[in-house]
């Protein structure tokens, strides 16, 4: 057995994976143990050892975190989860497990899983991105995660806005202190703000949908912009890495507009269509849901490994 662990470290909850090949053999869950960075370690030490006595073997160790390791000092960088910010997270974790152990951002471990078995199997080039409270992104190439110099390769929710349009103004703050990134509007709490800023109505995500899908008509310019915004912020991003597949997950991916709206606008702003030639990259929903985090922290070790 090729046994692999994953670990998806979140705020409330540690989840993890067992895989033989492709196969999940085991899964748990255990509280996070929220501003206690020596008990966050012993809990992933704790459910690794689980894993492996479930699973009848010991593997490698993959764990996506809310952040980054900095590629200067090896210490966790701009994490949500702010106890382990400034660790070595990777040094104790390995000094507890006995082994290496490979950390990478949640997203980046999305991305990863849907481009290993998931909905982008096959695809050299990926970008999976996540929305839902936050929008994150991640990128992989020929099956390899990319981090990058500064470890924030597909961090697409912290640039602008582009191309910009009627209704997108004023820009909305975001909290890494700049204003009009593509997080403020493409992330579920900018679809509700948005909404509310243009209707002075205040609705979750999943009220403002019932409304557009019962033809109130300001519920639906909501969901337009929404579309549009996805679309513009989207054709960038093919403009500059041009993936052969975008994956999306998180709570907003199960808006089935979005797979069939957004491929018909995102040529507007894509340069190759302006020779008429269409759009080759592909949107689609992630194969493994909720499910992709853990599994791409355990895909950070392919099976060669």
């Amino acid at each position: 057995m090729k046994l692999r662990i994953g670990i998806d470290l979140g705020g409330t909850k540690i989840e993890g994976i067992a895989l033989d090949g492709s196969k999940e053999v085991a899964r748990l869950r255990v509280p996070t143990p929220r501003d206690d960075y020596d008990a966050t370690v012993g809990a992933i030490a704790t459910l690794t050892a689980a894993l492996e006595t479930r699973a009848g073997a010991s593997g490698s160790v993959g764990v996506g975190i809310p952040g980054a390791l900095s590629p200067s000092t090896g210490l966790v960088k701009n994490a949500n989860s702010t106890w382990l910010i400034g660790r070595p997270l990777a040094d104790d974790l390995a000094a507890r497990l006995g082994r290496e152990v490979r950390i990478a951002n949640d997203a980046n471990c999305f991305a990863m899983s849907e481009a290993a078995d998931g909905a982008a199997a096959g695809a050299e080039v990926v970008f999976g991105v996540i929305l839902g409270t936050g929008t994150g992104a991640g990128i992989v190439v020929r099956g390899s995660v990319l981090t990058g110099a500064n470890a924030i390769a597909g961090e697409w929710g912290h640039i602008a806005l582009p191309w910009a349009a009627a209704g997108d103004e004023p820009a909305p703050g975001c909290y890494c202190g700049k204003r009009g990134c593509i997080e403020t509007y493409l992330s579920g709490p900018g679809l509700s703000s948005d909404h509310e800023r243009h209707t002075s109505r205040r609705c979750d995500v999943p009220e403002l949908l019932a409304h557009a899908s019962g033809g109130d008509v300001a519920a639906q310019a909501t969901l337009d912009r929404y579309v549009s915004r996805a679309a513009r912020g989207l054709a960038a991003i093919i403009n500059v890495l041009d993936p052969d597949v975008v994956v999306l997950g998180g709570g907003l991916s199960n808006i089935d507009a979005l797979y069939e709206r957004i491929p018909r606008l995102w040529g507007r702003w894509v340069f190759a269509a302006g020779t008429g030639e269409a759009v080759r990259t592909r949107l689609v929903r992630a194969r493994h849901g909720d499910s992709s985090g853990v599994r791409g922290a355990a895909w950070l070790w392919p099976l060669s490994d």
